[in-house]
């Protein structure tokens, strides 16, 4: 019996070696930081990885205080409370590491009795909780930074949407229409006018082509102003039959960095610009009709002075009559200028286009100016095309008109000694007329208005008293109205050329099916 004990004893005694071994090994490899400290707070052992946290060696170590490590008042609190609880879990410490910067730890502590319950001291094991807390830090200053970017975006937000709810009262209180047509040329915008104009609803067109209006009887005239493909840059008027109404129509590209992000429709109502126009149009026309009759019964009175017919008159008379015939003339002929701008602007100018010659229509304007220009000392040089010019269709007397202000402007502001030349060359599309002189030029800053109406420059105002201030404004609306072009290049003191082109007759054709 006292043999089966005492194997029993030995194999107790080889399990508890082996137990302590292994409690050593456990304690030796473990990655966490632990030590044994007494109750008085000495160091009696710690393993490697206690070692490495503390940058110390175990002999530097043991018999040492622990407080070399922590401070003083935070591990004499720790020991406090673990032999009074028995335990502590994951009390913060500030943790002082040899020669590096301190650190926080979670301290983490365990009493340890003998086999007479007294007590000989703790295991102190520690968690490096640094990193922790930097990354909270960072979180904390990414979550503080991300409220401020928040704060901001809804600022942000809110002045977007107070600016759009600007813009939109703005647009919806226009007094012109509106039409937006995106990147696709669909509509995405409208505004109330827009609707008024053309009596539509805009949940009816919005997201919907051009090509759809052709299906809404109002908006079909825009659509044939417009074309399929919405216009770049366009302006135009629409007249609207019904109710009189005329509108202005202007297309505008609307770009943002270079890019196209779609095309603006303003729809300006001109109805009342337009109905002054014609009312100050037939007030002209009425007076100048009015003023022609007796204006020519005046002429042909001073005539039959002039030719003897009523009697003999003394050389002092036939001086004073030449003035007023010549003062009737000038009236004359401002009071035809001005019915052939109302003309013009009634849009009924062209009335007899008839297939013609443009040479020997210039060869007949020059030969009418040669005995002027031999009057007053200028050189008036026709340059013949060296080809036969084709014939193009116009209305010989407008031509005649055009051709007359322009060569009458080159004569009138030429000094003598000057030079006037006129020529004519063509290609396959047009007929091109240029008239040189060397006169008195136009002023840089005066250019912009030569074809406008009752324009006369300042230099040849000095020079010259008479004349409308209309020739240029009929010229270049008659060329226009035979789908020409007119243009000039001038220079104060040293002369001006004006040219102009007319389309032969196929091209001419073509435009007056556009037109």
């Amino acid at each position: 019996m006292a043999e089966e004990e005492r194997k029993k004893i030995s194999l107790l005694a080889d399990d508890l070696a082996s137990l302590e071994n292994y409690i050593h090994d456990l304690f030796s490899f473990s990655p966490l930081p632990i030590c044994f400290v007494s109750p008085i707070g000495v160091v009696l052992e710690a393993n490697p990885s206690f070692e490495t946290l503390s940058q110390l060696r175990s002999y530097e170590l043991i018999g040492e205080p622990i407080e070399r490590v922590f401070k003083k008042e935070e591990v004499e609190s720790l020991t406090r409370e673990t032999l009074a609880k028995g335990s502590v879990r994951g009390k913060r410490m500030t943790f002082l590491p040899q020669g590096k910067t301190e650190m926080t730890v979670q301290a983490f502590t365990q009493i340890r009795k003998d086999e007479k319950d007294h007590v000989v001291g703790y295991f102190l094991s520690l968690f490096d909780i640094t990193k922790i807390e930097e990354t909270e830090e960072e979180l904390t200053k990414a979550q503080v930074a991300l409220m401020n970017m928040l704060e901001d975006t809804e600022d942000a937000r809110r002045r977007v949407e107070e600016e759009k709810n600007r813009t939109q009262a703005i647009i919806t209180n226009l007094t012109d229409g509106l039409f937006f047509f995106d990147q696709d040329n669909k509509i995405s915008l409208t505004n109330p006018q827009a609707e008024n104009f053309f009596d539509v609803k805009t949940e009816q067109i919005v997201g919907k082509s051009i090509s759809a209006f052709s299906k809404i009887p109002s908006l079909k005239p825009l659509l044939d102003l417009l074309g399929k493909e919405v216009k770049g840059v366009f302006r135009k008027e629409l007249p609207l039959k019904e109710g009189g109404l005329t509108l202005e129509i202007t297309t505008i590209p609307i770009t943002v960095e270079k890019e196209k992000m779609g095309t603006l429709i303003i729809l300006h109502d001109v109805t009342r610009e337009k109905m002054i126009e014609r009312m100050k149009t037939e007030f002209v026309s009425i007076a100048a009709h009015q003023l022609r009759t007796p204006l020519s019964a005046i002429k042909w009175t001073l005539r039959m002075l002039l030719d003897g017919d009523l009697g003999e008159i003394t050389p002092e008379q036939r001086e004073f009559i030449e003035k007023t015939y010549q003062s009737n003339e000038r009236m004359i002929t401002l009071i035809n200028d001005l019915l052939n701008v109302t003309r013009i602007e009634e849009g009924r100018y062209l009335f007899k286009p008839v297939l013609s010659d443009i040479k020997i229509v210039l060869e007949s304007v020059i030969d009418f100016y040669k005995e002027v220009t031999e009057k007053k000392n200028i050189t008036l040089q026709f340059k013949k095309p060296k080809r036969k010019p084709p014939k193009v269709i116009i209305d010989v007397e407008k031509i005649k008109l055009a051709i007359q202000n322009l060569i009458d402007n080159a004569v009138r502001y030429t000094l003598p000694g000057g030079k006037v030349t006129v020529s004519l060359s063509h290609d396959k599309e047009k007929v091109k007329v240029f008239i040189k002189d060397t006169g008195v030029g136009i002023p840089k800053g005066q250019q912009e208005r030569v074809f406008t109406k009752f324009f006369r420059g300042p230099n040849v105002m000095r020079l010259e008293t008479e004349g409308s201030g209309l020739g240029l404004f009929i010229t270049k609306n008659i060329v226009e109205a035979h789908g020409g072009k007119i243009w000039f290049k001038s220079e104060e003191n040293k002369g001006t050329t004006f040219y102009f082109t007319l389309p032969i007759k196929e091209q001419f054709i073509e435009f007056i099916k556009e037109f």
